[in-house]
């Protein structure tokens, strides 16, 4: 399988909204935050110096979106990370978060954290494999965001802490066949 990492664009706003939609509505409640960044993507997270990434699978489409929302200098949130109902298995999610995790890196991003549910524990083992801890601080500043939300972790990108080289948050093994620049 060979999937291709997307930038955000107009067009893909309404995948963007549709596959966050699915899986919050599957679990919980859609909340008035979430409306929000569903309903207006550009405005609240890219044109605030935010980031949202698709994957594409060469005969599904867009299966799987994820977004690094600016919350200060340097501190961002990894936030609507969700891969369609009809493909989960195909690691997409793994791939999404992996190149959220690249790109965090490139950006200079010093502190981002993320804000879930312990019922969303396939994904919590995907954040602590990929290097994210739990951290009660970020659950203190942040938590009441959602009412869902009753686990927070951090991710510091180790090349900060153990040198280049270490690869406990690169790539996973699903083969990203591209990066597709913004147009």
């Amino acid at each position: 399988m060979t999937l291709t990492i997307r930038d955000f664009t107009d067009d893909l706003a309404p995948a963007f909204h549709a596959i966050n939609a699915e899986w919050i509505e599957g679990m919980f409640t859609l909340e008035e935050n979430d409306r929000l960044l569903l309903e207006n993507p550009r405005t609240l997270i890219i044109d605030r110096g935010g980031v949202i990434l698709f994957a594409e699978d060469p005969d599904l489409g867009i299966i799987g979106t994820v977004a690094l929302m600016k919350a200060g200098d340097g501190v961002y949130e990894l936030t609507k990370m969700g891969v369609l109902a009809r493909a989960q298995g195909m690691k997409a999610g793994e791939a999404l978060l992996a190149a959220a995790l690249d790109r965090a890196r490139t950006m200079g991003i010093t502190t981002l954290y993320l804000l879930t549910n312990r019922i969303c524990a396939p994904a919590i083992h995907l954040y602590e494999k990929l290097g994210f801890t739990h951290d009660a601080d970020i659950m203190a500043r942040y938590g009441t965001r959602y009412a869902r939300c009753d686990v927070a972790m951090r991710w510091t990108p180790l090349s900060r802490l153990a040198g280049e080289g270490d690869s406990r948050d690169s790539a996973c093994g699903v083969r990203v066949g591209a990066v597709a620049e913004p147009t």
